[in-house]
């Protein structure tokens, strides 16, 4: 027994001492793939041929000719880190059938295994050539992602439709693309030097940056509106839809977005665009698209826009908020957002003075050119101070925190989100602009405001055409608010956007000579958007949203939903014995408010039932903003047409 004690000593020793057993062996990392250099890319143009005639499959096909300068190894990069995004969101698992070609003869091409947008190839000596083709699959269902092509419209995002060679910036990358679309079918774009034969439209020369910039929409049925008559550089509003019924627009509706360019114009005193295209899809098969680029946006709502006017203003924020991020998030853009490359990766700590601003004065303009009603912009503010007034995920996370969210979540739904936030850079982020707003018409009684500063840190007058970007930091915007009026701008930002467990940021509001309060009666607004959206809303009561039917969208953190163990995806089969509906729940829920009853639901889960009992009293809720009397009412003056 001593031998094997021994033994098993000697065994333990060196097993302790690692001599017996080395620590398991990583595999060593691929080169790093060149990162882009201010130099041209030597080959010389990329030529783009995309044909989007297979409406009926929903797929794209694509065919580049790539020159090359040599035959030595080339790296082919799918863009990833995608601007307006602000996230690695390039749909790679969409692109297909990838092949390489030179001089007739197929080639192999390698996927980096660390970079899986990146495809690395070994040209054949003496080709001056290689011949990529390859398919991009739309989405049939939205299960699969964004549906991009449908039998009677399609949105075409080049930089889905492409590689292009690593080691230059995207302004260094020359391409020639053309687009072949279905007989009879007409598109917009922003591209310039567009020649059509047949079916095949092939436009100018231009680099990566200004093509990726400039997205298609075309479509069976369209119309075409001059939004600009002033003699200045273009803006143009082209519609396409899925019926033709869909774009009968009122000349009294096309006077309305006609009055956002001119409030633009006014807001900010200088364009950065020789022209500009709001591309505009209604329909229910394409997928939904609110998209900024320097020259055109990528706007779709549901087909009703024009034809249930009165019911769907939740919809009329969506052009003048992609089209006033041609000055804000475009041509001046935070630093850390603007990359020389798509394989670059972007970070969003200043997403509240990209996002957020144009958030503030998107609203204000929505008002301001008329296609919100003084009532309504207010009714969306009070909605969207209760929001921030319940989202008790404030607690724990900044707003500055959650310009990480587009990376982190990659904008999927969250079960809980008042608890975990999502993106609140947006509509908290435009809270905080109405209280810098109020304070500085506030303290300098009237003579300046925010406009002020939109004129001269977004409006910057530059060569009209330009498309320069024009970057920023922190301390640009603390300069910039300082010009407008003395103020210690830096603590008021960092308390607001950096610090959590603050106040919910409702100043602006009580400044701007209102108080957020709650009726048991919802305001127009709400009413409309529920009835356009087949949503309904008890957030601030039971805690609870639906969305179309019976199906819980969303709980409140800590509600007395949340309490009742309710979750996202629970179905409320009946209420007090009754068959749910929106207005069976409002009924039940102002019964109770005297009752003796708590309410009674009966909620489905996959198979499971279950009947649940809420002991709530306080009757329906619903936001709305009251007069303050004896306060300036500086909201109705921000919201009027200038």
């Amino acid at each position: 027994m001593s031998m094997w004690r021994d033994a098993l000593s000697a065994l333990f020793v060196v097993c302790a001492s690692g001599a017996a057993w080395a620590q398991p062996q990583r595999a060593p990392m691929p080169p790093a793939i060149e990162a882009p250099r201010d130099t041209a890319y030597p080959g010389g143009v990329i030529t783009l041929e995309i044909d989007a005639t297979d409406t009926t499959r929903g797929i794209f096909r694509g065919r580049e000719r790539i020159p090359l300068a040599n035959d030595e190894p080339i790296t082919l990069l799918y863009p990833q880190w995608l601007p307006g995004n602000h996230a690695p969101r390039g749909p790679i698992n969409l692109f297909a059938g990838l092949e390489v070609r030179a001089d007739g003869a197929r080639v192999a091409w390698r996927r980096d295994p660390v970079n899986v947008y990146a495809f690395h190839v070994d040209p054949p000596a003496g080709v001056d050539e290689l011949e990529v083709t390859f398919q991009f699959l739309s989405p049939t269902q939205t299960s699969q992602g964004r549906v991009v092509m449908t039998p009677t419209m399609l949105n075409l995002q080049w930089n889905a439709m492409l590689l292009y060679p690593a080691g230059h910036y995207a302004t260094q990358i020359r391409f020639r693309p053309s687009v072949t679309l279905p007989s009879q079918w007409t598109f917009a774009t922003a591209l310039d030097g567009a020649e059509t034969e047949g079916q095949t439209t092939r436009f100018a020369e231009t680099d990566l940056e200004t093509l990726v910039d400039s997205p298609m929409f075309a479509g069976r049925y369209s119309r075409v509106e001059q939004l600009d008559r002033s003699g200045r550089s273009r803006v143009t509003l082209n519609i396409f839809a899925e019926r033709p019924d869909q774009l009968a627009a009122t000349d009294e509706q096309i006077r309305l977005h006609r009055n956002l360019v001119v409030q633009a114009d006014r807001l900010f005193g200088a364009r950065h665009f020789d022209h500009y295209d709001l591309l505009f899809a209604l329909g229910d098969r394409l997928g939904g698209i609110g998209l900024e680029h320097h020259r055109s946006s990528e706007n779709k709502v549901p087909g009703g826009y024009f034809t249930e006017w009165d019911n769907s203003v939740d919809d009329h924020d969506l052009l003048p908020h992609e089209y006033l991020h041609s000055w804000i998030g475009k041509y001046r853009r935070p630093a850390d957002l603007y990359t020389p490359g798509y394989d670059v990766p972007m970070r969003g700590e200043l997403l509240w003075a990209y996002e957020g601003a144009n958030q503030y004065w998107g609203q204000i303009l929505t008002a301001r050119s008329g296609l919100f009603t003084r009532q309504q912009g207010l009714d969306y503010l009070a909605s969207v101070a209760a929001t921030y007034q319940y989202r008790v995920g404030r607690e724990w996370r900044s707003v500055t925190d959650t310009g990480n969210d587009p990376i982190i979540a990659s904008r999927r739904p969250t079960p809980w989100v008042s608890y975990s936030r999502s993106e609140d850079y947006y509509s908290e982020g435009l809270l905080v602009w109405l209280d810098a707003d109020t304070l500085i018409r506030q303290r300098t009684g009237g003579r300046r405001s925010l406009d002020d500063f939109a004129r001269r840190f977004y409006g910057v007058p530059s060569e009209n055409g330009s498309r320069r970007v024009n970057t920023f930091d922190f301390d640009d915007i603390v300069q910039n608010l300082n010009a407008v009026m003395p103020y210690d701008w830096a603590t008021f930002l960092l308390e607001r956007f950096d610090v959590a467990d603050t106040q919910p940021p409702l100043d602006g509001i009580e400044r701007g000579g209102y108080r957020l309060v709650y009726t048991e009666e919802r305001s127009a607004y709400q009413r409309s958007s529920e009835t356009y959206s087949k949503t309904a809303s008890f957030a601030y009561s039971i805690g609870l949203a639906f969305s179309d039917g019976n199906t819980v969208s969303t709980v409140q953190w800590d509600s007395p939903a949340f309490n009742a163990g309710i979750t996202t995806g629970t179905q409320v089969i009946a209420v007090n014995g009754e068959t749910y509906s929106a207005d069976v729940m409002r009924r039940a829920i102002t019964a109770a408010k005297d009752g003796a009853s708590p309410l009674e639901l009966l909620l489905k889960n996959g198979d499971n039932y279950r009947t649940i009992q809420l002991e709530y009293r306080d009757g329906l809720r619903y936001p709305h903003l009251e007069r303050i009397s004896g306060r300036t009412d500086l909201l109705s003056r921000i919201l009027a047409a200038r």
